[in-house]
């Protein structure tokens, strides 16, 4: 099962790093957030990746096809021109970086990748937030509840709008979170069947708007409830917090061994 995510955007809010980079490549303890949020997926056995990019996304190319160099010890001999790599150790990736637009938003990025999905069944998650969700229970959710999308909720005290979710787990609808809210909020982490492209209409939809408003219409959205960690890179401080967290040796989304 591939993969999806989403690392197209400006990442104005953590402007203090991004103008040189995408934000899903700026660090925690020296690697992006990209990869960390891929090692969470590799843990549990999925590693066939689709990255949507947009904004710089030269960077994340480049990145992965340097991945040797970020990653191992390696001389060069300049005489002769050639390059030793000492070790043979890399992730078990396959990484498709799709330059889906300066400009498209993140339903039109999901749009854009179609011709890479198919008719399968997919995962979607966000570029800057990391958590640690167990996957498989979150795939045996989706798989036993049959409906086109699942979304991850969890409660936070956060400044995103809130899901109204109903007895089944069932998303009732979306409404403006206020500074005493106890609701859930959307983190991402979702699985979707391929019928979620119908709902997308062009690069200007926000996936987060038009379909996943006629999903919860339809019946279609359902949301998976997360007790454990989770955390956005929106900000410097959110990224200090997390570079604190790793640092410690405590990250909570450090599911993985090495």
């Amino acid at each position: 099962m591939k993969v999806v995510i989403l690392a197209g955007g400006l990442g104005t809010r953590i402007s203090e790093e991004s103008h040189l980079k995408p934000k899903p490549m700026i660090e925690i303890g020296g690697k992006p957030i990209l990869w960390h949020i891929m090692k969470l997926y590799g843990y549990y056995g999925y590693n066939d990746f689709i990255i949507c990019a947009g904004y710089k996304q030269h960077v994340i190319k480049e990145w992965f096809a340097d991945y040797y160099l970020h990653n191992t010890d390696i001389t060069f001999d300049l005489k002769s021109n050639s390059m030793e790599v000492h070790s043979n150790y890399s992730e078990p990736w396959r990484v498709t970086v799709v330059d889906t637009g300066l400009n498209t938003m993140t339903g039109g990025r999901v749009k854009k990748i179609r011709k890479y999905i198919g008719n399968e069944t997919f995962m979607l998650t966000y570029g800057d937030g990391v958590s640690d969700i167990n996957i498989s229970e979150l795939l045996k959710f989706h798989r036993e509840h049959g409906k086109y999308c699942t979304m991850t909720a969890t409660n936070i005290v956060q400044r995103f709008g809130v899901l109204e979710i109903d007895e089944e787990k069932k998303v009732e609808g979306f409404r403006e979170k206020s500074d005493s809210d106890g609701s859930m909020i959307n983190v991402g982490f979702m699985v979707c069947e391929p019928e979620i492209f119908d709902y997308i209409e062009n690069d200007k939809t926000v996936l987060e708007k038009t379909p996943l408003e006629n999903l919860i219409a339809d019946g279609q959205l359902m949301a998976y409830e997360h007790e454990g960690f989770w955390q956005c890179m929106d900000t410097l401080r959110e990224k200090e917090k997390l570079e604190s967290l790793w640092e410690s040796g405590e990250a909570p989304w450090k599911v993985w061994k090495a």
